[in-house]
């Protein structure tokens, strides 16, 4: 099912209206907008002349048929097709460096099969999700938010061949994506990766037999809690704490073995430290999860 890019919103929200139902398993296709809704098309459009209303549009929402709240469902990313230009900003008090930055700046990043040409440099495709999530109970929450919904968590991991396990918060899910990214390092410290419209073709799924309060993500090496939290220290500590009850609830390890476990091996890393809550993960090996045998 192809779900279109006017379909977009910029709250993720229980009361939401879909744009489609869909019975579990599904295949989807969605397209997207970039983070800016299109507003910036030039090197003259910096970030003085954006509506902030209009940022981190997501496509969706999809109401997923017979998922309920509690549940957790699994979304695989297939593909993710990007379209160029790319388009990244620099300006005074946005991000870590923002404080030194005394004149705003866009550049417009062609894209060439699988590079990002920055000013004279090739830089490798890695295109990822930023935007991913479904609705939360409470009061809605900006796309631009990331919180145990998903939401803008600006995740690396969230790409091509990896699954994401979210925990369904309301009837129904009402999933939706926005914001890829071309290219984009952990932190995205200037706010934006190489920001860029496209598509992203996902597969649905119920997951049985597992409670998880914050996302997970897989890909092809590593198992990664991820949580978000005002400080980054918060979040680091939310996602370690969670990967160690995972590795002592699945195995025969206890705290203290699951903990040093985690320390000769795991890895605490950011995910993005720019929007209102920090969000981080803890990852483990998936090599060492498979000898756990808990994969």
């Amino acid at each position: 099912m192809f779900i279109s890019k006017d379909t977009h919103f910029f709250a993720l929200d229980k009361n939401n209206l879909s744009v489609a139902q869909v019975d579990l398993p599904c295949e989807l296709t969605l397209e997207t907008l970039d983070c800016f809704s299109e507003q910036i098309n030039s090197s003259q459009d910096t970030l003085e002349i954006l509506d902030f209303e209009r940022v981190n549009p997501a496509t969706g929402p999809v109401f997923l048929n017979g998922i309920k709240a509690g549940d957790v469902i699994s979304v695989t990313i297939q593909a993710i097709r990007v379209k160029s230009p790319g388009k990244m900003v620099a300006a005074p008090d946005a991000g870590i460096l923002g404080s030194l930055i005394k004149k705003s700046e866009t550049l417009i990043i062609p894209i060439e099969g699988d590079t990002a040409c920055f000013k004279n440099l090739q830089l490798p495709l890695t295109p990822m999700i930023g935007v991913i999530g479904i609705a939360p109970e409470g009061a809605g929450v900006p796309c631009g938010t990331p919180g145990s919904h998903g939401g803008n968590m600006d995740c690396t991991l969230i790409k091509p061949g990896s699954t994401l396990y979210l925990p369904v918060q309301v009837d129904g899910g009402l999933f939706a994506l926005g914001d890829l990214h071309a290219v984009m390092g952990d932190g995205e410290i200037m706010v934006s990766g190489v920001e860029v419209s496209g598509e992203v073709d996902v597969i649905i799924r119920k997951v049985d037999n597992w409670e998880i309060s914050n996302p997970v993500v897989q890909t092809e090496k590593e198992l990664a809690f991820i949580a978000s939290a005002l400080t980054l220290d918060q979040a680091i500590e939310t996602a370690t704490i969670e990967m160690a009850q995972f590795l002592t609830q699945r195995s025969s390890l206890s705290l203290n073995e699951a903990g040093m476990l985690m320390s000769a091996c795991g890895n605490a890393q950011i995910c993005q430290i720019v929007d209102p809550l920090k969000t981080a993960r803890f990852s483990m090996p998936l090599s060492v999860l498979n000898q756990l045998k808990i994969l």
